[in-house]
């Protein structure tokens, strides 16, 4: 791989493609124009590519060529399969692999550090560059391990639960400090043992930073753990000299950092706490079954089909049961329905439902929701006080009344929707015998407006359809 200087040319297709990454964010902020900054930061990214592959000396074109093939009919086959409710653990092995990719240069750059032109005039690798691979190997490994882990209990493949480990803040300040440590030292001593210890600790404390958080702040993780592989990707940006790769990682690592303050702020959680874990340290404590020798009503489709076509004005607060069953379709079916009777409906989005960042405003654009009906919590919040019925579908803690009163609870502070002012509550869960992600009982299943709607939320919500219908 040759350094020579950069064209002035390539610097400014870098540059060309560095303004579409920006133009693609901003277009993806809202869900209008989000498919004009995907389709922004396609055409960035090929401007990248082919930039790259001009101008360096990497392999041969027929290995690049089949490379990309290969990573391309992988990515679109699961494009094509993966259903919407396995979007956030998606994103979150995809973060993996970024991480791994980081590590993987990384390496290459310690044992060809010809190839990639950081050798110094002794033949020893540049101070500053090794800095930069023990950098980018470090927030490469942690992005890989924690993405992992965070894959596994987004998939339910393991415990959405904290697991607590003794002393766990001890270890994880110990090996964060041993790690930058080592990098300090990499830079006097570069034997493998050095760059393999960075890489072992590393990966160790990706795993150790994930495991304590509880899944009621998945979202920040996710959110979290994509600022890290923009982080990483930037870091490898400097080790292979490339301009486009050190702007993306920082656009990435940049967006992800402020997208997981602002969710911590919509939580009301300090973002240094989660990501210490400080939140699943306390997820069991008001953790408890849902107490089902408490009154409450049941309700059925016909009930719920003649109050909504009453009603006035219905707002849908959509979780992530609507996404594991499918529903947004069946979903706006209904309120196409209700808006031909005359009523006024309105969804409502909290910052942190499903399991991953804008998790609900991508389903229900997939079901082609009108986005000047979709309002997020600040917003609507106080209209609860004038709705006929508050339509919960698949949500669970973003209305529970426990984040307000209960000091106990571990969702205590975070602002939710206050449906206890509706007139009337709808609640559309699978069984009494759940709770929520963050494993608390709610409230509102036993209020006297609440009717809850035991089925599965697609099936129920055709059956009110039918209802309406007729």
């Amino acid at each position: 791989m040759e350094h020579a200087a950069t064209p002035s040319w390539a610097m400014l297709a870098y540059l060309a493609s560095g303004v579409l990454f920006i133009l693609a964010l901003r277009g993806l902020s809202s869900p209008a124009s989000s498919r004009a900054g995907n389709r922004y930061g396609m055409i960035g990214m090929l401007i990248a590519v082919v930039t790259t592959l001009v101008t360096h000396q990497i392999a041969a074109l027929p290995e690049i060529l089949a490379a990309i093939a290969i990573g391309g009919g992988i990515g679109w086959v699961i494009a094509r399969k993966i259903a919407m409710t396995d979007m956030p653990q998606l994103v979150a092995a995809f973060h993996s692999l970024v991480g791994l990719a980081a590590v993987l240069v990384g390496w290459a750059a310690y044992l060809n550090p010809e190839a990639f032109g950081i050798l110094g005039a002794d033949g020893l690798i540049n101070p500053v560059s090794r800095v930069e691979a023990g950098l980018g190997i470090a927030i490469g490994a942690i992005t890989f391990s924690g993405s992992v882990i965070a894959f596994l209990k987004l998939a339910g493949k393991m415990s959405g639960a904290p697991i607590l480990l003794p002393a766990r803040h001890v270890i994880n300040l110990g090996a964060l400090l041993a790690i930058l440590g080592l990098i300090g030292y990499f830079t006097l001593d570069q034997q493998v043992w050095v760059i393999a210890t960075i890489t072992v600790l590393s990966f160790i404390i990706g795993f150790l930073l994930i495991i304590p958080i509880g899944g009621a702040d998945m979202p920040v993780v996710v959110s979290m753990l994509n600022s890290y592989s923009g982080w990483a990707a930037a870091a490898m940006g400097f080790t292979l000299h490339n301009t486009a790769m050190i702007i993306t990682g920082a656009l990435v690592g940049s967006s992800g950092a402020i997208l997981s303050y602002i969710m911590c702020k919509a939580m009301n959680r300090s973002f240094i706490s989660v990501i210490a874990g400080g939140f699943g340290a306390d997820a069991s404590a008001g953790g408890g079954e849902a107490r089902e020798q408490r009154p409450w009503k049941r309700g059925s489709a016909e009930d719920a089909a003649y109050m909504l076509g009453e009603a006035e004005k219905v707002i849908i607060i959509p979780g992530y049961g609507m996404a594991v069953s499918q529903a947004q379709h069946a979903l706006r079916e209904m309120a196409d329905l209700l808006k031909a009777k005359g009523v006024e409906v309105k969804y409502a989005i909290h910052p942190v439902a499903g399991r991953m960042p804008g998790h609900m405003n991508v389903l229900l654009a997939e079901a082609q929701v009108p986005y000047d009906e979709v309002f997020e919590l600040e917003d609507i919040n106080s209209e609860f006080a004038t709705a006929d019925v508050a339509f919960i579908i698949g949500a669970n803690d973003v209305v529970n009344p426990a984040a307000k009163t209960d000091k106990s609870s571990p969702i205590y502070g975070m602002p939710v929707f206050d449906v206890d002012k509706a007139k009337q509550v709808f609640f559309i869960k699978r069984s009494m015998g759940g709770v929520g992600y963050a494993g608390v009982d709610n409230d509102v299943f036993y209020m006297d407006q609440t009717l809850m709607l035991l089925a599965d939320a697609k099936k129920m919500v055709e059956d009110i359809n039918k209802g309406l219908a007729h």
